[in-house]
């Protein structure tokens, strides 16, 4: 990816109240940041930091090496946190960076090249992300599953965990196939961002749509601003959520559960 200059942070924390603890939970033998970690390393970024508050998980990420950032421990979301990492370390406002949220040890050094790119291609915002498309209705009509639409250029028009574009006649008496004619995605919870941006969005208040939907990225489209969305070259793997997903995750790594 010659040309362009990007660094990946991963935001930590050991708080969760589904998985507590959940970035030092073992995977195949390593604490699952540093799978995370690892799939950072594998991209083309230049840095890569993870930034937390908690001394437990700081102390296992330098054990393998890793460039650790300890934060405030106030913050409300991983975009937060990244904004006081670009601070503290003096990155300069066209500096891109790439959020990897830390229960994310599936995701793809290519998505993570392949967004870092998008953002830089559109160097009028400094916001961008990606999705991948939803070929059937369960995963539609899931409220975990976030969607997105967007415009003819690909920016984004809202984000929901309802099923969005809702096609009024199809649709009517409950979940049926998907109707053909209509792009239905689902959005990926990788983000690229331009310092200068992570700026701003730490001095905006909360939007309603945001905390009515418990999506922070609505906050971006209440303020006027814009996400571009592209569609993502492969479809990533799980995340970790619930204690369910580890086996989901060792599935897709190719090891036996124990």
């Amino acid at each position: 990816m010659a040309g362009v200059d990007f660094k990946v942070v991963i935001p930590a924390r050991f708080g969760s109240s589904r998985l507590p603890g959940k970035p030092l939970l073992e995977i195949a033998g390593k604490p699952l940041i540093r799978h995370v970690y690892e799939r950072a390393l594998a991209s083309a970024a230049i840095d890569v930091v993870v930034a937390t508050d908690d001394a437990r998980i700081a102390d296992a990420c330098r054990a393998f090496g890793a460039d650790v950032a300890l934060t405030r421990s106030d913050h409300q979301s991983g975009t937060d946190r990244i904004a006081e990492v670009a601070e503290m370390r003096g990155w300069a406002p066209d500096c891109i960076l790439v959020n990897l949220q830390g229960d994310e040890p599936c995701m793809s050094s290519v998505l993570i090249d392949q967004l870092a790119r998008d953002l830089s291609d559109h160097s009028s915002i400094g916001m961008a992300t990606l999705a991948y498309p939803i070929r059937d209705p369960d995963t539609l009509f899931d409220p975990h599953v976030v969607k997105v639409v967007t415009d003819g250029d690909g920016y984004a028009l809202y984000f929901s965990r309802a099923p969005i574009p809702w096609h009024r006649d199809e649709f009517v008496g409950g979940r049926k196939p998907l109707p053909q004619g209509v792009r239905f995605l689902r959005h990926i919870g990788l983000y690229a961002y331009r310092v200068a941006f992570l700026a701003r969005f730490v001095e905006w208040q909360p939007a309603p749509l945001e905390l009515a939907e418990s999506l922070e990225q609505l906050r971006v489209l209440w303020y006027g601003e814009s996400i571009h969305v592209v569609q993502a070259m492969e479809e990533p793997g799980p995340g970790v959520d619930t204690a369910s997903d580890i086996q989901r995750v060792v599935g897709f790594f190719g090891l036996a559960g124990d």
